[in-house]
């Protein structure tokens, strides 16, 4: 036999479309040519092959080698073809049998040695190959082998069939083996299920309105800005947040485990913890939203389901954070470029946090600020109105006296305060399906009812503050979410005053 197929994932955005590796060996000059294009890493896979068979004992057959990765207008990328074409190369070639080779998908990066080394996104590729079985076409699943490094993410996925690797020649003895003892053993994940440990909310001393306002930003996940002096403990409690908000569901954890698996970022550990992402003010506009030759996914993606904590906001670039304003508004992000375009997840929680002057002093006790109004207001103008206006909640986080410092830390827990969170968040399921602050213009009107306190209230607000119709909606589900905290059926006068007080302007203060 001169021709093997074997199958195989290349990675486009979140999907995982299906590769067929085609390897046939002809007459002619020996040499290895691999076709269907390929970038770079690809291309280097002949010389990893090569080294690889020879060093594990088979022999590299001295013919004309033809590999086709097709189909051929879809970009590939990685090194995850080295064992699909090590092992065509070897049925091809009749040193392992090719039977068996149609039941099974591979994907896994070789070294010199033979050994198997891990490779970006299996979990995304083990959920196309289970699509792929349950499409109604008839055909059964395939079985996944991969290296042993990505086992753990890969048995995420219900009913998959892992059959996972250490080396090339445990893969070889596989299909080569004529009992039970040689041949693979199908994985199962046994880690999982251990308890989700996060920050606690009781080492934070003070700090009771900042406390409060992270609790209702939980329950009805919403933004929030965080505005002190240094030392006022505002990434102290950001650093806590996500230790308030509801456990993930199935659909939320794999798909937070997805995207970091295409990041090569994901731990079995971090399995169902809620991410918490926080670049560095230096970071770049694709840093944030991804992007590339090949577009891979970037913080707000990475911080899918979770929390993007931006710290110091107005010294991040101005450019760079213009590019947040559309994924706070659609929980997406697509990347597009001349030969592909790629679409990541990137319904995120933004926690931002800066101080109120250049000095950062403006407003302690101590007296140590020198700046001038007209400097804090070109400071503070660094964020953009645009961006601010999608800015659900805006607080003050005072710095702490000298007695509250010395006292014992004696806040609520976590544990108390993610308690009325979870009642909240399961009330807004219950009533409308959703968060309060994904509601949309119709389910405003029809969820968030006012009283005739809270209808004056609001009124009252608007025409001092001169609210965007953004602002006005966002006001109005953060009342929403107070009033559900509060086990109100209705939004009342109190629920809507403190929301006000949420949305005050930061050149207001």
């Amino acid at each position: 036999m001169s021709l093997a197929v074997l199958r195989s994932r290349a990675l486009a955005g979140m999907e995982a479309p299906a590769v067929s590796v085609e390897v046939h060996l002809a007459n002619g000059l020996p040499g290895l040519t691999i076709v269907g294009l390929p970038d770079a890493e690809v291309r280097e896979a002949k010389d990893r092959v090569r080294a690889a068979l020879q060093n594990v004992g088979f022999e590299m057959p001295a013919r004309r080698i033809t590999v086709n990765l097709a189909p051929a207008d879809l970009p590939k990328e990685s090194g995850r073809f080295d064992l699909p074409i090590a092992l065509g190369i070897l049925a091809a070639s009749g040193q392992i049998p090719a039977k068996e080779l149609e039941r099974y998908e591979f994907a896994g990066e070789l070294s010199l040695s033979g050994q198997l080394r891990p490779v970006r996104g299996a979990l995304a590729m083990t959920f196309a190959i289970g699509r792929s079985g349950a499409d109604g076409t008839g055909n059964k699943q395939r079985a996944f082998i991969l290296p042993r490094a990505n086992a753990d993410e890969a048995a995420l996925v219900t009913d998959a069939a892992i059959y996972p690797a250490d080396t090339l020649l445990q893969v070889c003895a596989h299909f080569a083996a004529v009992d039970d003892g040689a041949r693979l053993d199908r994985y199962r994940n046994e880690c999982l299920g251990q308890p989700v440990r996060y920050p606690d909310f009781s080492d934070v001393k003070g700090q009771q309105h900042a406390k409060r306002a992270l609790e209702i930003a939980a329950a009805g996940n919403h933004s929030l800005l965080l505005m002190g002096p240094p030392g006022a403990g505002k990434s102290m409690l950001a650093a806590r947040f996500p230790g308030l908000l509801p456990p993930m569901t199935d659909e939320e954890a794999l798909e937070a485990a997805a995207v970091q698996s295409l990041n090569g970022s994901f731990s079995v550990e971090r399995w169902r913890v809620r991410p918490f992402r926080s670049p560095h003010h230096t970071s770049s506009g694709v840093a944030l939203v991804g992007g590339g030759g090949v577009p891979r996914p970037g913080e707000v993606s990475l911080a899918h389901c979770g929390v993007l904590f931006l710290d110091e906001l107005p010294e991040f670039d101005r450019k760079v954070l213009e590019v947040l304003r559309q994924p706070l508004e659609s929980g997406r992000i697509t990347i597009s470029r001349a030969a592909q375009q790629a679409d990541f997840p990137a319904r995120f929680q933004l926690i931002a946090a800066m101080n109120p002057c250049p000095c950062g002093w403006q407003g302690h006790p101590s007296g140590k600020c020198h700046c001038t109004n007209e400097s804090a207001l070109r400071y503070r103008d660094r964020i953009s109105g645009p961006l601010l206006d999608r800015i659900d909640m805006q607080i003050e986080v005072n710095a702490m006296s000298p007695d509250a410092m010395s006292a014992r830390a004696d806040g609520e827990s976590s544990a108390g305060i993610a308690a009325r969170v979870a009642l909240a968040h399961a009330a807004q399921l219950e009533r409308q399906g959703k968060p309060n602050q994904r509601l949309n213009t119709h389910e405003i009107e029809r969820h968030c009812a006012l009283d005739p306190l809270g209808e004056r209230t609001l009124r009252s607000a608007m025409s001092l503050m001169n609210w965007s119709a953004r602002a006005y909606h966002r006001v109005l589900k953060v009342a929403r979410t107070i009033a559900d905290l509060a086990g109100a059926p209705a939004i009342g006068g109190a629920h809507m005053a403190e929301a006000v007080q949420y949305r005050r302007g930061l050149n207001e203060r």
